[in-house]
């Protein structure tokens, strides 16, 4: 029996993680993240030709955000994510908090401006148009924390809470828009925040946690309104498959505790980030400063030279 437009059957044996982690890809996603991986792949290649350094940490850093996409995207936990409610948060977690910021500190836009050749003088190519909407008004307003965070907190209750879930969850395509929304909020609302990549919108290190802690709290209490609840929310989860041998309740419960609980887990990998970040940051400056204070003492040490050979000449 088909299930939703999926194209999978509905009487899936109970959960496990080993089912959870078998191969049942999605044809857009596995299609999205080989294009990812390969491009990354090509920009690194590039550089390392031209005698130009990346950081292995980015990386590894993009490859494991791909990954990670491919998780929970391209394996079973997509297929039980269609009638599990707590495997479905597991998706959402993963997709909206963890690979984004994993595909951040990859630097992928650094790596193509550096990598890209440039189009030559009156013309446009890739990385012109690149650095043109990197520039543009649309980045700028759609990296602002007056709309990164309404839109990341909007993202759940406006959801989760509305006829809007179960319209998505009734088509294959609507899943995958669902599914690319979460990893788009993701990105545009860490981008700001612990992006390595140049950006219209970059407050100072303090402003970024204060950003970081802005949208957290809402996230915490979805979790708990989850849990708390006495009857099943979202009517695409209302009758589990009876094979599955659970009750609605307790795996919207569950499913409360998992966004409850990971809303931790970017906090704390963001805040790792942004004080390595602020640390280097601080060096570079503080090397700046040696650098600028070394020209001085050598403009004042070459002055003192021509000092004393002009009265050296005027002796002779």
């Amino acid at each position: 029996m088909d299930h939703s437009g999926h194209g999978m059957t509905m009487d899936l044996p109970p959960f496990t993680l080993g089912r959870g982690l078998q191969w049942s890809a999605d044809p857009f996603f596995l299609v999205a993240c080989l294009v990812g991986l390969a491009l990354y792949g090509w920009g690194v290649v590039r550089l390392t030709r031209r005698g130009d350094k990346w950081p292995v940490g980015r990386t590894v850093s993009y490859v494991a955000g791909v990954l990670s996409v491919l998780l929970v995207m391209c394996t079973g936990l997509n297929d039980y994510g269609m009638v599990m409610f707590s495997v479905h948060m597991v998706q959402h977690m993963v997709i909206s908090m963890l690979s984004p910021i994993l595909l951040l500190l990859g630097a992928p836009m650094t790596l193509a401006l550096r990598a890209l050749p440039p189009a030559g003088r009156g013309r446009k190519g890739p990385r012109e148009l690149l650095l043109a909407l990197l520039h543009s008004r649309y980045m700028r307003i759609i990296t602002h924390p007056a709309f990164t965070i309404p839109l990341f907190i909007a993202s759940l209750y406006a959801l989760y809470f509305t006829p809007l879930f179960d319209f998505l969850m009734g088509s294959k395509t609507g899943h995958i828009a669902m599914m690319v929304h979460f990893l788009a909020v993701g990105v545009v609302f860490f981008w700001p925040i612990i992006g390595v990549d140049p950006g219209p919108h970059r407050p100072g290190y303090l402003m970024r946690m204060l950003e970081l802690f802005a949208g957290m709290p809402f996230h915490a209490f979805f979790g708990i309104a989850l849990m708390m609840a006495s009857e099943p929310m979202v009517e695409t989860f209302k009758n589990p498959p009876a094979s599955l041998g659970i009750e609605a309740l307790s795996d919207q419960n569950a499913a409360g505790g998992i966004a409850w609980a990971f809303s931790e887990i970017p906090s704390v990998l963001v805040l790792i980030a942004l004080l390595f970040q602020w640390y280097g940051s601080e060096q570079r400056q503080a090397r700046r400063k040696d650098r600028a204070a070394d020209r001085d003492g050598d403009k004042e040490l070459e002055a003192y030279n021509a000092y004393l050979a002009s009265l050296n000449a005027r002796g002779n």
